[in-house]
């Protein structure tokens, strides 16, 4: 199954539209364990308040709002943010962990922004997808971050003086700004449930996603992710006509929605309807001719037979299309180390540990680091 974590569709919808009721079926769940609150996302915290309004004060009145919370994002000696992406948290959450993914530092920014009275814009990169995998999901990896300017009673008059500042969180590649596109914050709120719904799939709690992904739904009825999100818990549930049906509403609203047409092409395959498959997979082939994980998954098998010059190969040629994704670079080192060119495996390995997006999978690089210093030292 193929998921959308953290981005945008090609087709930035309206929000004006109502969810088809046909799509929904909360008799099929227990209620979540955890409530769904949206208005949690940005909610302010009293350690939030308390920091603004005191900690960084002198801070803000000497810098002004927008350069003052801006220096306090970025510097290490105030907040000292770190990029994590274990969980997408709320902008309290995010806050108090001083870490989070693209979304929850983006949404936590905009939770202090707006008790500055900062005007707030948030983009999504569209287009440019990056791919990962957990616990047999493949996942696209969007990108978001927001915009802060000053506030129009602090703007000089005949100048343009918006000082209009984008935070990013995590890293754009460069090129990639114009691919960013602007959205409203009921998308974003959206996006935080398709996220929480995704991570809730992961574990394996079913209801938990369904109750995410039905709340992304209610704040964007335009976001074909959350629609596609839906699609994948129906599917686990074994609610396969419910599937489709959210997997086609997601399809009318982007047609070219690759998780989406991956996800209803493997149900039509699935089904003995290869009749109908075909066009979705010729879509995709025509979006994509190098489909995601493929050289992967060929490295991974190449691997298994022991033909480790064949992995590197395929190996090599994933990181092609994913040259930053921390798994590609640590299973070429495998390979490498198997053919005895233990420097480039060192790199390769040190690579996945600075591309890890989690502090978990950085520990876990560093261990397997040393491991490997200590097979060559043996060896030599």
């Amino acid at each position: 199954m193929a998921l959308g974590l953290c981005a945008g569709c090609a087709t930035v919808a309206p929000i004006d539209q109502s969810v088809p009721r046909a799509l929904l079926d909360d008799a099929a769940f227990p209620p979540p364990a955890r409530p769904v609150d949206a208005t949690a996302v940005l909610a302010l915290s009293p350690a939030m308040r308390q920091y603004l309004d005191v900690d960084l004060a002198p801070l803000l009145r000497r810098r002004g709002r927008v350069d003052g919370l801006v220096e306090a994002l970025y510097s290490k000696a105030n907040l000292r943010l770190d990029y994590d992406s274990e969980v997408t948290r709320t902008a309290a959450e995010a806050f108090d962990a001083r870490a989070g993914n693209c979304l929850s530092l983006a949404v936590m920014t905009a939770a202090l922004a707006k008790h500055l009275n900062l005007p707030v814009e948030y983009q999504v990169l569209v287009g440019q997808e990056s791919w990962s995998r957990e616990a047999g999901l493949s996942i696209a990896n969007g990108h978001v971050n927001i915009t802060v300017s000053r506030r129009l009673v602090d703007r000089l008059p005949g100048y343009d003086d918006s000082g209009a500042l984008r935070l990013d969180f995590g890293g754009l590649a460069a090129g990639r700004g114009a691919a960013l596109r602007t959205v409203g914050e009921p998308r974003v709120l959206a996006m935080f449930m398709s996220n929480r719904a995704a991570e809730s799939l992961v574990r394996g709690d079913l209801a938990q996603a369904y109750a995410y992904a039905r709340e992304a739904l209610m704040q964007d009825p335009g976001y074909a992710s959350a629609y596609n999100t839906l699609g994948v818990i129906y599917r686990r549930h074994g609610l396969h006509e419910h599937a489709e049906r959210a997997w086609r509403q997601a399809l009318a609203i982007d047609a070219q929605h690759a998780p989406t047409l991956t996800n209803l092409a493997h149900a039509y395959e699935t089904s003995d309807r290869a009749a109908q498959a075909a066009p979705l997979r010729g879509l995709l082939a025509r979006l994509d001719a190098d489909p995601p994980f493929e050289q992967f998954d060929l490295g991974r098998a190449a691997l298994a037979r022991g033909d480790a010059a064949a992995a590197r190969r395929h190996f090599e040629r994933a990181l092609k299309r994913e040259p930053d994704y921390h798994e590609f670079h640590f299973q070429l080192a495998i390979a490498l180390a198997q053919l005895g060119d233990f420097d480039a495996a060192r790199q390769h390995l040190e690579t996945a540990r600075r591309n890890s997006p989690t502090r978990r999978d950085q520990a876990l690089y560093a261990g397997k680091l040393l491991r490997l210093k200590a097979q060559e030292s043996a060896l030599h």
